[in-house]
């Protein structure tokens, strides 16, 4: 049976998500120590959410077993059949580890890559997303591999290893996460855990964006990725908090081609003149070493000490930790000195 994660979500459980329709970006043009960096950033978009008035009356008819196998689940890649419950999963995805603890699937993941660093009961290993050693990835005797973003032509070597691949890349918009979330559900056998992780993290994101003080609209923010000025647009689920916000993120003039994550120049930077930077916890540097960078000392965020030094797991990932970030951020902007105006 082909189920499509939106429409088993909303009808399976009467939850009525409204899950988002298509987009896509990718983080192919960042730098490999970036993309390592930010560990799931980069995304292929969900289907059109318009696809569920077209579900076929199979779909109505596994509603009523809505853990049933085999399924065939749509996927940012395409379609993958997997034939029984997977119970020996392996996560090469950071984000796709949280989610599948989230939503009860945890006891079925054997392995995770080397960034699956939360929860603490995930089974971190030396494995790699980035640079995918199939031998070892087969080691682990997976019948489902999670990955986010196929590189080295994964998915072709592990399917001719009869091991079928779920490829689960960061969404463009906090919308666009609820379908991968219910995709992974699907798959593992848990769309009930799933349904309900998702209405609560829905609730909790909501109450987040309401919660935030008025002031933060207008503000122009650059959320930066590493020190080759690599960021994040609103054409990525990061850049979309601040949209939400009413923020303007510098980093879209630069994103033409809708990456998500283009690359500036010191020069757009200083002229762009934002009110507050973002930068993570991975980086080698410092808000102070950030402020120290010759020609930024006329830059409002340098001038009013508006450098805020964030959580690179939680602004990096998508996943259970989305309202954190929401709530991070919400914090890191109310606290700007500068009117918005400014």
């Amino acid at each position: 049976m082909s189920i499509r994660p939106s429409f088993r979500l909303a009808c399976a459980l009467a939850l009525g998500l409204t899950l988002a329709a298509c987009g896509g970006d990718s983080t192919d043009s960042a730098s490999e120590d970036t993309a390592a960096k930010q560990s799931d950033t980069g995304a292929e978009g969900s289907d059109d959410a318009t696809s569920d008035d077209a579900a076929s009356s199979e779909d109505m008819d596994d509603m009523d077993d809505p853990g049933s196998f085999p399924v065939t689940v749509d996927t940012a890649a395409g379609e993958v059949t997997i034939e029984e419950q997977p119970q020996r999963i392996v996560s090469l995805s950071p984000s796709a580890t949280e989610i599948l603890f989230a939503i009860g699937a945890g006891d079925q993941v054997v392995a995770a890559d080397a960034f699956s660093t939360y929860p603490e009961e995930a089974p971190t290993t030396d494995l790699s997303g980035y640079e995918p050693n199939v031998e070892a990835i087969a080691g682990y005797e997976p019948d489902l591999v999670v990955i986010s973003g196929d590189t080295a032509d994964l998915t072709a070597s592990l399917e001719a290893l009869d091991i079928p691949v779920i490829d689960n890349p960061a969404p463009t918009t906090i919308e666009d996460g609820w379908d991968g979330m219910a995709a992974l559900g699907i798959a593992t056998g848990h769309p009930d855990e799933t349904a309900d992780a998702v209405a609560d993290l829905r609730q909790q994101v909501e109450d987040a964006f309401a919660d935030a003080p008025e002031g933060v609209e207008g503000l122009r923010v650059y959320h930066e990725l590493d020190d080759t000025f690599f960021s994040a647009s609103s054409n990525s689920f990061i850049g979309d908090v601040y949209a939400q916000f009413g923020a303007v993120n510098i980093a879209d003039e630069a994103d033409a081609d809708g990456t998500g994550y283009p690359q500036l120049t010191e020069e757009a930077i200083i002229e762009a003149d934002p009110q507050l930077i973002v930068i993570t916890d991975q980086v080698s540097y410092t808000a102070e070493d950030v402020a120290n960078r010759p020609g930024w000392s006329e830059v409002a965020a340098v001038q009013n000490d508006n450098i805020v030094t964030v959580s690179a797991d939680i602004s990096s990932r998508w996943g259970p930790r989305l309202p954190q970030l929401v709530s991070t951020l919400a914090d890191a902007m109310t606290q700007v000195d500068e009117p918005a105006n400014g």
